[in-house]
């Protein structure tokens, strides 16, 4: 160690931001997978703009990638930054009024030129003082691109690739300022680079002159010492991505049900790393087929379903409205199917790389007829496991489709997740025909819970058809009869209402003697909890009863929420949940905080709000 001051730190804030050209979801992906190896809880926030390329410079093609670690637990990717990276004035434009008091700012001075102020919107040749940035904040200059030259300047490469490779001297730097291992960093260059040797020779370069620069430099700001989490289990961590996690959650539930995994999709941002990443997987049985559209795609899965696969589907808000008649056939053929939607701004096209919570109201009702769908929210990146493996079980077990949503948060987003042990995961027992149900009626529906069973065609004896027409309840042959079309929907119904007695009930956390009850559902959990906390160590009372489950709700959903005097909506949309809420459990007074400008929440503007309830 050199004689730098070093400064240990409970957590931490770093924003790294550039063009999107610059690889800052690199760099962000990179550190934030050094510091969960490390043992650091972390929650990152990737934001990217919707455009393949803007304008080179300008505050319109930003990319940024946030990361929040710590020694204790990590809810959030945190408000404002403590470390700003801003590879050029456009990112230290969109970014500087989120840099904390006290905070650090590492600029490329080469980048500050003036066409390069000018192409961002400043009108003097001093941004800083442009932007009224506190006198407390520290910069730090550092002149990336011709370092960046100078490391490169045998290595052969022509001038605009030796320049991509700055990204590789900022991440140096910060993992000298943060004592992050070099060896972790080069680690994970060999497996993306493997077969580039020219790209990664120069990038492994750049990477270690830029931690021996901060190491020889002796910048005027002190190094940094995260320790491991206080509240880590043992076992075997690593980060992932909500995407990923989900993709890992379906192969899991296809091996402990003994199924195939078949996955029909059709590209769609945010969610096509989905299917990426099951394609991947041939070695483990997994079948993707890339589907001309999104209608095809489902079209396809339901396909495997009646053929006997754990079968799902993966898109957004637009596709989820084109798969809504193939998701309604789904529900009339009874069959098992794991609908993952990965929910972005909208309307339309909207703002495609955004995150909102903005289906849910698609999810429940967004079908022609009678159509009952289950439907399960993720909250974090890591548990997008949990529940697409629970979603995989309750379609299988109760030969339904379930609908589970996610976004573009917590789909992209990273988070420490603790590997799990197959063994340890809950058994699965799809809802198949038995010994001696031959010679049944085609039906084949458990009287008591209504679930039909499951009869994989070419099984002798359970030969039957199957399809959209509304069909007898006794015999399973095309029926128009009216009475008969009535209680097959009341059958349909009260197969999915009968799901919430598998269901764990809705907990609450906070103060057990609040009169205050806030309400979050999906990704929103971590900044819920994290706002609620807060309030109640300001003095303040108030309780959080945080949903995964959204259809059917946890069985003890009205006798929790009519506990309380008042009780606060909180979710990233117009008010969904809340008017879901209403009619589910009336006579409440529903009080709503809603945002909805593609951005998740900070803590700080829901304890701002909630304190005034409080």
């Amino acid at each position: 160690m050199d004689k730098q001051q070093t400064t240990e730190l409970e957590q931490v804030v770093i924003r790294f931001s550039g063009d999107s050209g610059d690889g800052m979801q690199l760099v962000g992906t990179m550190f934030s997978n050094i510091s969960a190896i490390l043992g650091n809880e972390i929650s990152t926030f990737p934001d990217y703009p919707a455009e393949i390329r803007a304008p080179q410079g300008t505050v319109g093609g930003v990319s940024g990638f946030q990361v929040h670690l710590g020694a204790g637990s990590i809810h959030t990717p945190g408000d404002d930054a403590d470390i700003l990276v801003a590879m050029n004035p456009a990112a230290l434009k969109v970014n500087a009024k989120g840099v904390k008091r006290g905070g650090v700012i590492i600029f490329d001075t080469d980048s500050f030129t003036a066409s390069d102020l000018e192409k961002a919107g400043f009108t003097t040749d001093n941004p800083f003082e442009e932007l009224d940035l506190s006198d407390t904040i520290q910069l730090i200059p550092v002149a990336l691109s011709e370092l960046t030259k100078e490391s490169l300047k045998d290595s052969g490469l022509d001038n605009k690739s030796i320049l991509r490779s700055k990204n590789m001297f900022a991440l140096g730097l910060i993992c000298w300022l943060f004592n992050r291992p070099m060896e972790q960093a080069i680690h994970f260059l060999e497996n993306k680079f493997k077969r580039k040797p020219g790209v990664l020779e120069a990038n492994v370069k750049v990477l270690t002159d830029g931690y021996n620069y901060g190491n020889n430099a002796h910048l005027s700001v002190s190094r940094f010492v995260i320790d491991k989490s206080h509240d880590v289990q043992s076992g075997r961590y690593t980060s992932i991505a909500g995407n990923t996690s989900a993709a890992y959650g379906l192969i899991a539930a296809a091996e402990k049900a003994g199924l195939q995994l078949f996955l029909g999709s059709y590209p769609i941002t945010p969610a096509s790393d989905i299917m990426h990443e099951l394609a991947k997987r041939k070695d483990v049985g997994v079948k993707v087929m890339q589907s001309e559209d999104e209608i095809a795609g489902i079209s396809t899965a339901i396909g495997a379903s009646f053929a006997g696969c754990l079968a799902a589907t993966s898109t957004s808000g637009p596709g989820l409205a084109l798969k809504s008649e193939a998701i309604g056939l789904a529900c009339m053929a009874e069959l098992p199917l794991v609908v993952i939607d990965v929910m972005r701004s909208g309307p339309s096209t909207g703002m495609p790389t955004k995150t909102e919570q903005t289906d849910l109201l698609q999810a429940l009702y967004g079908r022609n007829g009678e159509c009952p769908v289950v439907v399960v929210a993720a909250s974090t990146p890591a548990n997008c496991f949990h529940y697409a493996y629970m979603a995989s079980k309750i379609a299988l077990e109760h030969m339904t489709p379930v609908i589970l949503l996610s976004d573009a948060f917590i789909g992209n987003g990273t988070s420490l997740w603790k590997l799990p042990r197959l063994a340890e995961m809950p058994e699965i027992h799809p809802h198949y025909v038995q010994d001696g149900m031959q010679g049944c009626k085609v039906t084949y529906r458990d009287e008591a819970s209504k679930i039909r069973y499951w009869s994989i065609p070419g099984t002798e004896g359970f030969e039957h058809r199957n399809g959209g027409l509304e069909k007898d309840y006794v015999k399973g042959s095309i029926s128009t009869d009216a009475a008969n079309h009535e209680k097959m929907v009341q059958a349909r119904a009260a197969k999915i209402a009968g799901i919430a007695q598998c269901l764990p009930d809705v907990e609450v956390q906070g103060d057990p003697d609040a009169d205050l009850l806030v309400i979050g559902w999906g990704s929103t959990q971590g900044h819920l909890v994290s706002a609620v906390e807060r309030i109640n160590l300001s003095g303040k009372r108030a309780a959080l009863a945080h949903f995964n489950y959204i259809c059917p709700l946890p069985k003890n959903t009205a006798e929790v929420i009519r506990r309380y005097k008042r009780v606060v909506v909180c979710e990233l949309n117009n008010g969904q949940f809340a008017h879901y809420l209403r009619s589910e459990v009336p006579g409440v007074e529903y009080l709503q905080y809603n945002k909805v400008q593609g951005q998740p929440f900070t803590v700080s503007e829901l304890v701002e709000y909630i304190s005034t309830l409080a």
